[in-house]
């Protein structure tokens, strides 16, 4: 319990038990004065019946004000939770805008490497076709030049058929 709350409840035990043990005083009437009449009522009575009407305002009003503040606690949670709606919303739609632009650009990185790769392949192609020409160049080269070296080794040796005889 809140030490107010406990003060409060201790206070009107306090009065309840000045009142229990004073009742009696309490309904002995007396000429009670209000401005324009005068009255015979007990002083005790009327005292705490307006302490009784205050009490009775006074809850009232922390009823209304403690009515108004859940009211607006109500709005306002009501509120956070529309706006925790909104950007978990907003959230969403920039995870579905970043895996679109993810996406694009895996598409566009994929076409780069195609083109990249038969670039590559055109590339090897000719490489391939260039070194394949050297290749038969030097091979008629050397074709050439052997057949040149025979020619002449021929024309220096005497025929092998026409020294054994």
């Amino acid at each position: 319990m809140k030490i107010r709350t406990l003060l409060l409840v201790l206070f009107i035990l306090f009065i309840a038990g000045f009142v229990a043990l004073n009742f009696e005083q309490i309904l002995q009437p007396t000429a009670l004065n209000f401005g324009f009449t005068q009255v015979q009522a007990p002083m005790g009575l009327v005292l705490l019946g307006m302490l009784a009407l205050v009490l009775v305002v006074f809850l009232a009003a922390l009823v209304y004000y403690q009515t108004l503040h859940l009211m607006e606690v109500r709005r306002i949670t009501r509120e956070a939770a529309d706006q925790r709606v909104l950007a978990d919303k907003a959230e969403a739609s920039r995870f579905t805008e970043l895996r679109q632009y993810l996406q694009g650009e895996q598409i566009a990185t994929t076409a780069r490497d195609d083109a990249l790769a038969e670039r590559l392949h055109a590339k090897l192609d000719q490489v391939q076709a260039a070194l394949t020409q050297v290749i038969e160049q030097n091979g008629n080269g050397l074709s050439a030049s052997i057949g040149e070296l025979e020619d002449r080794m021929e024309r220096r040796l005497p025929p092998s058929g026409s020294a054994s005889i």
